[in-house]
């Protein structure tokens, strides 16, 4: 049976509760389910020990993160788990080293991961709109959400030896989050699962 570990970063804080990813990481539990992968999940609202949260990573064979977007970066809390949990998972299923050697120090960095042979998938949402990445002399000059916000973050899970999933980015979720476009952005996002997660 193939695992998923599903970590919820859907923080609460201010005027976001986060309802949206709460949902999402219902949606895709419960379609990984059906398909007959063994699932876990986390939400970063709630307290952890991050040793344990480690031996997560361990176990799955693919992450998937739900994470809304804030100031063009990820929650503060979602973060701090990342930072505390790959702390707790050097030389323990996460990674070893940065990749170098003393002998050559300018080749490598970023090749120390313990996690190959695993993948990864990020979902993420968004108030600016899709055109705010695709459409000339809008926001992010059509830079894609994956090339642009997101490249660390990719790089971060390529340092742990991960392969990437492609991903599904949700936008116009506060000034358009009207129901017609909740129930298409479900539809479609049941395929993208449908289409990257065969079962067994």
């Amino acid at each position: 049976m193939k695992k998923v570990f599903i970590i919820n970063g859907g923080q609460h804080f201010a005027h976001s509760g986060g309802a949206f990813n709460t949902t999402l990481t219902q949606w895709t539990a419960a379609l990984l389910r059906e398909r007959g992968y063994d699932v876990r999940i986390t939400d970063i609202n709630d307290d952890y020990d991050p040793i344990a949260e480690a031996a997560h990573f361990k176990w799955a064979d693919t992450i998937i993160y739900h994470t809304p977007i804030w100031w063009f970066q990820v929650p503060n809390r979602l973060k701090r788990y990342i930072d505390e949990v790959f702390t707790a998972g050097h030389n323990n299923g996460i990674y070893a080293s940065d990749g170098r050697s003393r002998k050559d120090p300018a080749i490598n960095y970023g090749t120390g991961g313990l996690m190959h042979g695993k993948t990864y998938m990020v979902t993420t949402s968004w108030n600016a709109p899709d055109t705010a990445f695709t459409l000339a002399g809008e926001f992010f000059d059509q830079t894609s959400v994956d090339d642009g916000v997101l490249f660390g973050f990719h790089k971060m899970n390529q340092f742990t030896g991960m392969a990437r999933i492609p991903g599904f980015h949700f936008h116009d979720l506060e000034k358009n989050a009207t129901s017609e476009r909740i129930e298409n952005y479900s539809v479609q996002y049941r395929q993208h699962l449908h289409t990257h997660f065969n079962g067994q």
